[in-house]
């Protein structure tokens, strides 16, 4: 074992926990931050951007409004330190690693993030921590980034330190299921890893749910929204089957909605973004390749996903058709472009895909969003929003994201509308009868 002891930290090697350590400050570090602290811990954030630092000391972050209240409480109190010193984790009882694992352009696993949050965690850790791993990853990361780097440095996990898997579950911008109402499994490598984690997750929720091992954990996650991606996919695919019958797809979603048992509500739209269902499923397919199994279902799904921008691009372009006009110098705004109403966040929203292929194809693009005033195209091309459009300046707009509580009136002065989220209200007497689309 490590020259230092259990004796180097006060409170170590107990079970007590007054202390938490967060590694990433982001749309799950910053929640579960708050949430620790609100619960009477004492919270050291820890992020390697300044500049996230400073806008969360600013209360320049999207947040719910109770988390928005929590953060100006804490920022005005003692027991929540923000920095961006690695180095601060070993002054904490717990450690909690909550950043992003996200996939890069050939949709395969980016473990950067998340091998350099643990690599760092290993250079600092103190006998007694307890560590929580809450990204979301392929099953085996916990043992393979905390559990097998720690054995080698000496540690017993379960004696000297104690290490479990809890991935989250925070839905940015819900309102309805919170972290503190939404249960979380956990999975640790011993019943002292297991007991000590509970007591620290309990802060967050009162409904933790135990599993076999850290494994059986971040495999629940990569089923949840394995689930999550191959719903979508269908719904998508039940919409452009209802157009092309002439049927509203909102109707038949709702319709079906009403049996109490056996069905399960998804509603289609314009494409997925954010944090989990475009990256969490390519976890599970990319490990399951280097085993040479399959999946054949939520590969399917996945590539029905990845297909949904053309599609909408097309059910534009096939739109302009029906009047006699191609894409070539038609102006089109894109409303909303983060990817669910109520967030800011653009991260993998297929509002830019979509943007690209009407761009390519002749389109003078434009977006409207009251929650952002710029995006990055996927060729690196900055375009700033329009902040009062004027329907009457544009040729056609597409309704990718609508943010509630804005005013969208200035659409219904848009010659044509064409609606890829199925719910916006002055669209469906703009649009011209729905064409057939492929599938």
């Amino acid at each position: 074992m490590p020259a230092s002891t259990a004796h180097d930290r006060p409170g170590a090697g107990t079970e007590r926990i007054a202390s938490v350590a967060v590694i990433g400050m982001g749309y799950v570090g910053l929640p579960t931050a708050l949430g620790l602290h609100a619960g009477g811990l004492s919270v050291i954030g820890i992020d390697h951007s300044e500049a996230r630092l400073a806008a969360i000391r600013a209360s320049d972050v999207d947040l719910i409004e109770a988390d928005l209240r929590r953060l100006d409480k804490a920022l005005r109190e003692d027991g929540f330190t923000l920095t961006s010193d690695i180095g601060r984790l070993a002054e904490a009882d717990a450690v909690m690693v909550c950043v992003p694992t996200p996939i890069d352009n050939h949709l395969m696993p980016d473990l950067e993030p998340l091998r350099a949050a643990c690599t760092s965690l290993i250079e600092h850790v103190v006998p007694g921590q307890t560590l929580i791993l809450t990204s979301t990853s392929f099953v085996g990361t916990t043992r393979r980034l905390l559990v097998e780097p720690l054995t080698a440095q000496g540690f017993t996990v379960g004696r000297d330190v104690f290490v479990a898997s809890s991935p989250e579950r925070i839905d940015p911008g819900n309102v309805t299921h919170t972290q503190a109402e939404t249960p979380r499994v956990l999975g640790g490598v011993s019943e002292g890893c297991v007991s000590r984690a509970r007591r620290l997750l309990s802060v967050l929720t009162p409904a933790v749910h135990e599993v076999g091992s850290p494994e059986a954990a971040e495999m629940t996650k990569l089923y949840e929204n394995s689930f999550r991606a191959v719903n979508i996919a269908l719904a998508n695919e039940f919409a452009e089957i209802c157009t092309a019958l002439s049927l509203d797809p909102m109707e038949i979603t709702e319709a079906a909605a009403t049996k109490p048992y056996g069905f399960m509500r998804f509603d289609p739209g314009p494409g997925v973004g954010g944090h989990c269902i475009p990256c969490d499923p390519h976890y599970l397919l990319w490990q399951l390749r280097a085993t040479r199994d399959q999946a054949p279902l939520v590969t399917q799904a996945m590539a029905a996903i990845a297909q949904r921008p053309r599609q909408i691009a097309d059910r534009v372009l096939d739109t302009l058709s029906r009047s006699g006009r191609g894409l070539a110098g038609t102006r089109v705004i894109v409303v909303g472009v983060t990817y669910k109403p109520g967030v800011k966040d653009v991260r993998s929203s297929s509002a830019l895909d979509i943007i690209g292929l009407l761009t390519a194809g002749g389109a003078q693009v434009g977006f409207h969003d009251p929650l952002v005033d710029e995006v990055r195209l996927p060729d690196g091309t900055l375009l700033r929003g329009a902040v009062r459009p004027d329907g009457a300046d544009w040729d056609l707009a597409l309704i990718h994201t609508e943010h509630p509580g804005h005013d969208y009136g200035w659409v219904a002065d848009c010659p044509t509308v064409v609606d890829a989220t199925y719910r916006f209200g002055p669209a469906a007497a703009a649009e011209p009868q729905a064409p057939s689309l492929s599938l």
